[in-house]
């Protein structure tokens, strides 16, 4: 290996320049939960897979989330979690899916109701 080997080269610009707009707008579908330019959800998976729950496997699936929930929510979680005895991360796939799976009228219905 000859000294002209360890020159530094170049690197390539490989981005791709987006305008202000643009980025918003992926963004806040990435921020929804849709796809890429496409506007639909990136949802595959069935009812029965999603509730298939946490399994060693499958944990490749599942993202870190943090969320700000009221006290009520958290002690009414807590014993749902305790009495059903399946864990509180599960439960809140299951809601978020059955709220989810619902027309639009009802879960704006729903969400009427619990902002009052």
């Amino acid at each position: 290996m000859s000294l002209t080997d360890l020159k530094r080269k170049k690197p390539k610009d490989t981005r791709v320049k987006v305008s202000v707009d643009d980025f918003i707008e992926e963004a806040n579908n990435y921020a929804l939960g849709l796809g890429a330019s496409h506007g639909q959800p990136d949802i595959t998976s069935t009812t029965q897979e999603f509730l298939k729950g946490l399994d060693k496997k499958s944990t490749k699936i599942y993202r870190h989330a943090t969320f700000t929930l009221t006290e009520k929510s958290i002690s009414q979680l807590d014993e749902i979690a305790k009495t059903s005895k399946v864990a509180k991360s599960k439960i809140l796939r299951i809601l978020i899916d059955e709220f989810y799976q619902q027309s639009s009228a009802k879960q704006s219905d729903l969400l009427r109701k619990t902002s009052r």
